[in-house]
């Protein structure tokens, strides 16, 4: 079997590779698209880190090729859905670079106390200039972490051998969590207000893009210290210039940007108070060669037939089960994903119930399924089937698996319950409808009903009473957003019912503000699939 390294990794790695019986290596680094074309037509593996491009043109001309191997964390290079459409794993090394990132982040704080890198310059134009790098302490000040997940708990063991206090925001982790890390569990403006330090470790999503911007850095104190070694666009960049211009921000220190290379004329080249790193996260020798050997391990692994590991495409389960699995992980991802999407942040326990004929599948397989969907919109890129597990415990959520051979309505059942700190329970239960297998949703929150779970869902409780669908219609219809189905559930007349919107669009926060305004509706959430 070929294995096409078109990255360089670590030297321990490709040897590795080439240790295993029946493996040719074939390193070819630097080669263009056109001729990475032509390598791959006999190929069964493909290992890169972040320069060559597995665009969907390449999995096409690779007619072997059952494996690809990315040495670091994101797979931007490469076309997952092209390759699970032909069932081809792509696997990544997501814990590999986490001392690596951890440290430089520590770094960067560092020279944004003391301004290392601007005495450093100063002294090689031949100065000895002691009064104007004058710097602070890390002792005794608040360092504030938005999220709380590998890099940032190992930040957070650093800060505190450095005697800070350490503050943390993650909405999904549980306060026990948040004890044992002894750390203190506080809302986003609570950080804000009160770090001296801030830096943020999340995954970059519709949620936490720009989640730094003005409006944020105005809850700050004046003269606080910000870092990114994360994903640029967590910390909105023109803010950050004009926070550093009016002194409100006294440094700042970034490996990461919204563009990247960073444009030559970018106005953050031009601030002495700001340094600047070129995405050096992972750029230790350790770190690369670690992400090089586990990704070699896990090639190596997958071409022999035994455990994937890190597939963040498909379960770690052989071609011909997961053919049969195929459409419940679908409906398990998506009722995952449907009820984090209508509960609140913090949830304690995960209860997940199956019936009738799922219980005789790959119960282990259903069950990551479900939690990847839980965790998608939490942890971005970073979750798969292999560490969704291992997120969730992080998380501090406990997962509960149910099997019932009790009678149901339905000859198969899948149950998602999310219990939070509250008290409160919100669940959405499926089945497969159908001689396609069609995932449906059959009950939310205890009320019966049948919907599909497509792309776009408005999910509307509101008061039963007359007039409520002909208003969200109209008030849909003015936003020029079409409803592709409706469904309604009620437990009693005249109680709260759950209206099931799918849409063809979403609607704008416009629509979502005018239907919230409505008298009759008491919660309007919008979920995407």
């Amino acid at each position: 079997m070929k294995v096409l390294v078109a990255d360089r990794i670590s030297p321990k790695g490709v040897e590795l590779l080439r240790s295993k019986p029946g493996f040719e290596v074939v390193e070819a680094y630097g080669s263009s698209p056109e001729k990475v074309l032509e390598l791959v037509a006999d190929v069964s593996a493909i290992v890169v880190r972040s320069e060559t491009q597995i665009s969907a043109d390449v999995i096409k001309a690779a007619p072997m090729l059952k494996a690809v191997g990315r040495a670091g964390v994101g797979v931007d290079n490469v076309d997952v859905d092209a390759a699970t459409e032909r069932g081809i794993v792509v696997m990544n090394t997501p814990s590999g670079n986490t001392i690596a990132t951890a440290e430089l982040t520590f770094t960067h704080m560092l020279c944004g106390a003391r301004p290392v890198p601007q005495a450093a310059a100063s002294m090689r134009d031949g100065k000895w200039d002691r009064k104007s790098f004058s710097g602070i302490e890390l002792y005794k000040k608040t360092l504030g972490i938005v999220g709380l997940g590998r890099i940032g708990s190992e930040v957070a063991r650093r800060a505190q051998a450095f005697g800070m206090r350490v503050l943390a925001f993650d909405p999904y982790l549980s306060p026990s969590r948040a004890k044992a890390m002894q750390v203190e569990c506080v809302d986003l403006d609570a950080l804000l207000a009160a770090a001296d330090y801030i830096t943020v470790h999340m995954p970059l999503t519709d949620q936490t893009q720009h989640m730094i911007d003005e409006a944020a850095l105005a809850k700050t104190k004046k003269g606080v210290r910000l870092f990114n070694c994360a994903r640029g666009g967590i910390i909105k960049e023109s803010a950050l210039v004009a926070a550093i211009k009016s002194g409100h921000v006294a440094a700042a220190g970034l490996d990461v940007f919204e563009e990247e290379p960073l444009p030559a004329d970018h106005e953050l080249r031009k601030l002495p108070q700001v340094t600047l790193t070129p995405h050096l996260g992972a750029s230790t020798k350790e770190a690369q060669e670690s992400v090089g050997i586990e990704i070699a391990e896990a090639i190596a692994e997958a071409l022999a037939g035994g455990v994937i590991r890190n597939a963040v495409n498909m379960p770690s389960i052989d071609a011909a089960t997961l053919a049969v699995l195929k459409p419940y992980l679908e409906l398990g991802w998506k009722l995952g994903s449907l009820v984090q999407q209508i509960s609140p942040k913090r949830i304690e326990k995960l209860r997940l119930s199956y019936w009738g004929r799922v219980v005789d599948l790959d119960a282990n397989s259903l069950t990551r399924s479900i939690m990847r969907g839980f965790l998608l919109r939490i942890s971005g890129d970073e979750v798969n089937y292999i560490n969704a597990p291992i997120l969730l415990q992080r998380l501090g959520i406990q997962v509960e698996v149910v099997k019932s051979n009790l009678e149901s309505d339905y000859t198969e059942l899948v149950e998602v319950e999310a219990h939070a700190e509250d008290g409160s329970v919100h669940s959405a239960a499926g089945t497969l409808i159908g001689k396609a297998h069609m995932p449906r949703v059959v009950s939310i929150d205890g009320r019966e009903l049948e919907a599909s779970l497509n792309d776009t869902i408005l999910l509307l409780e509101n008061r039963d009473e007359p007039g409520i669908v002909g208003s969200v219609g109209t008030i849909l219809g003015r936003h020029k957003v079409n409803i592709a189905t409706m469904a309604l559930g009620r437990n009693q007349a005249g109680g709260v019912a759950l209206t099931v919107l799918n849409l063809d669009s979403a609607p704008s926060a416009e629509a979502m503000a005018e239907l919230r305004a409505l008298s009759a509706i008491v919660r309007a959430v919008l979920v995407h699939l």
